[in-house]
Order: C-alpha cells, then structure tokens, then sequence
C-alpha cells in the first residue's frame, strides 16, 4: 500500500502573490460571446440574495450568468490605456 502525506491542499499559495495575479492565465476551454476566454469567478451569498438574484434573471428572460456578466461589465468599464 502507498502512503499518502498527511498534509494535502487543494491549491499552493502563490509565492509573490502580485506577480499571480497580474500574470495571465492560460487559455480556458470556455469561450466568451465575444471570443475571448471566460474565467470563473466564484463568489458567496446568502440564499436569500441567491435567491432574489434568480428570479430578476428568470423576469428579464435571461440566465443569471448573463445578467451578472452585463452588471458587472456596467460597474468595471473597460478603460482605454489602462494598463492592467
């Protein structure tokens, strides 16, 4: 039988985290609508956020993913000559 090291994570810590995140990832199987390459963002709500999220999607005709695309497209404008 193998033994396996006790101490096992899901991901290591990046070493210089600036650099990690500034650094460009590679090309994702999922390709956007205007396409490029999605990345996935993940974050937590409560359920009754979740909730109140689904149902303006499901009024608007649209999926949650692309109504959270758009707002947040609205709310970080891409900015000619930003340098990120």
């Amino acid at each position: 039988m193998i033994e396996r090291s006790p101490k096992r994570s899901f991901a290591a810590r990046p070493a210089d985290p600036e650099n990690w995140i500034k650094a460009s990832d590679a090309p994702s199987p999922r390709e956007s609508a205007d396409g490029g390459y999605t990345a996935r963002l993940t974050i937590d709500v409560t359920a009754d956020l979740r909730g109140r999220i689904k149902i303006s999607a499901f009024q608007r005709g649209v999926t949650v993913t692309e109504m959270l695309r758009d707002l947040l497209a609205r709310e970080f404008p891409n900015t000619e000559g930003d340098p990120s």
